[in-house]
């Protein structure tokens, strides 16, 4: 039997991030070969992979990536906060991206399959490294925009990529695209403009604030118009041109893209883990667990 050495082992940890015992026992049945090994060590980590995946990945990071007149934005996500920050966790998201911008994939479906610059497909990364860091990872979701010559994107990632936005304007310039890009992180509009919200969502409103008004007694002949202010102001309030710029709040975000001679044209954003439902646990009873 070939003997195995701590630089070998090393060597193994270093290349897989698995545990000292597990890189021993793949060389001592690869006879030594590192590739072996390293295969061995693939294999058992789908088997692991797959015991993952009716776990809850609620936390994880969005990114941005920009390429010439067309841009992703994506959400890749983990069990915990830690393991977002983990450095091969932020490297894959940032592969990941890349490829996604550059094979503008259908679905998510479909970017599973594409390969990567280094030769894996993603669905191949993403379960390597589920087995090698011991949680659930997922390729939640993505857009691709693309733009003309003429327009201009502008990103934002707030405290690391807990949320990202992606801005497109016409005319104006990168630095007001990222002002905007910067507000819709921290605002959260619901649609582009006023016109952009659906007919039935208007009238739902409406219907409210017509009873609402009318309970509260105001005289008959002045609800249309007491209704019709409170519309407006809701409808501000969730329309990104009508919204007060969050760096000026004396302008509308509308104004201060026309001040830099641009129009508002699009905008996305994604926050980590909005709609999955957490699993909730109680840390000092998980501590307690473990100790008894």
């Amino acid at each position: 039997m070939t003997k195995i050495t701590a630089a070998q082992v090393k060597e193994l940890r270093d290349k897989t991030s698995v545990g000292m015992m597990d890189a021993k026992k793949a060389l001592v049945a690869a006879d030594g070969d590192m590739q072996k090994a390293i295969d061995e060590l693939r294999e058992k980590g789908v088997a692991k992979a797959a015991k993952k995946s009716n776990r809850i990945a609620a936390e994880g990071l969005a990114a941005v990536k920009i390429v010439d007149n067309k841009a992703a934005l994506l959400e890749v996500n983990s069990e915990t906060d830690f393991v977002a920050s983990n450095d091969k966790f932020t490297d894959l998201v940032a592969q990941l991206a890349e490829t996604i911008v550059q094979n503008n994939p259908q679905d998510v479906a479909a970017a599973m399959k594409l390969t990567m610059a280094n030769g894996e497909t993603v669905e191949a990364a993403i379960t390597n490294l589920t087995a090698v860091i011991g949680e659930k990872i997922t390729l939640r979701r993505f857009k691709v925009v693309e733009k003309t010559d003429s327009q201009v994107f502008g990103s934002y990632l707030h405290n690391g990529g807990k949320v990202a936005a992606l801005v497109v304007l016409d005319g104006a310039d990168a630095e007001a695209a990222h002002d905007v890009a910067m507000h819709v992180a921290a605002i959260n509009p619901e649609y582009l403009d006023r016109d952009q919200v659906p007919s039935d969502v208007i009238e739902h409103e409406r219907q409210i604030y017509t009873e609402e008004t009318i309970n509260e007694g105001k005289p008959e002949k002045i609800v249309p118009k007491i209704v019709e202010g409170r519309l407006n102001k809701y409808l501000s309030e969730i329309s990104l041109a009508d919204q007060d710029f969050v760096k000026d709040p004396d302008q509308t975000v509308a104004q201060f893209v026309s001040s830099k001679g641009g129009k508002l044209v699009d905008f996305e954003r994604y926050q980590v883990g909005e709609g999955i439902e957490k699993k909730q646990e109680n840390f000092v009873d998980e501590v307690m667990g473990q100790i008894k």
